[in-house]
């Protein structure tokens, strides 16, 4: 089980808690996506979602040529509502992030059926 200090020993670094609450108010993003919206290099990126994977937090999976994240469901529930409560009330924090994210051509498509 996921314990405080490794959630916030995560969240400790800007790009990754942006890149968190991106994912848990999109429910799913690529790479490109996380790099387009943070204005972030891939290595960068790919590095703070590897990090957050392995404590838990996230989880990856493939489709194609694209890599998507996604909070890990087992995350307990106080996790949850940390992200929520920290999003809500910073979303002129993340206005910047969400509106180049919103804005970004070419962006991935989902299947609809996911596993």
């Amino acid at each position: 089980m996921i314990q405080p200090p490794e959630v916030f020993k995560s969240l400790a670094d800007e790009t990754r808690t942006r890149a968190m609450l991106l994912i848990s108010e999109q429910g799913e993003l690529c790479v490109c996506e996380l790099m387009c919206a943070l204005n972030e290099s891939q290595p960068k990126i790919s590095r703070h979602l590897a990090l957050l994977r392995s404590n838990g937090l996230l989880l990856d999976r493939r489709q194609g040529q694209w890599v998507y994240y996604r909070l890990n469901p087992d995350l307990p529930d106080w996790v949850l509502q940390v992200l929520q409560l920290t999003s809500s009330a910073n979303a002129h924090w993340l206005q910047d992030n969400a509106t180049r994210l919103q804005s970004m051509d070419g962006r991935p498509v989902r299947e609809t059926a996911c596993c």
